[in-house]
């Protein structure tokens, strides 16, 4: 599967309001959506290093994969929403991140490095 496909998928399970407009009420519930789920992950992370020590068992892993699951669904309910397919989403980053490799600026701080 590829990210467009997937993203075109999510939209049978967007039940949420204006879904799929692009209006402002549906961007505020994805980015708030994508906020929930991904402190959900890190919250399941941090219960790693509370009481298994930092060692990742099969059973955390699981959890941490459908954490991840739901926080690629909001991503790709986002950019649903700011009308612009995922697979671009993806490319964009690459080419960000490839520059910024070739610059010597993976590391540091400010997002136009």
């Amino acid at each position: 599967m590829n990210f467009d496909d997937y993203q075109a998928r999510t939209s049978t399970t967007a039940i949420y309001p204006d879904a799929g407009t692009g209006s402002p009420t549906a961007v505020s519930y994805t980015i708030f959506g994508l906020v929930g789920e991904a402190g959900e992950l890190a919250n399941k992370y941090k219960k790693v290093l509370r009481d298994d020590r930092g060692v990742l068992t099969d059973e955390r892993r699981r959890d941490l994969v459908a954490e991840l699951g739901d926080v690629l669904w909001y991503v790709a309910r986002l950019a649903t929403e700011l009308g612009v397919p995922l697979d671009d989403v993806a490319t964009r980053n690459l080419t960000k991140l490839a520059a910024r490799a070739a610059a010597s600026t993976l590391t540091g701080s400010g997002d136009r490095r």
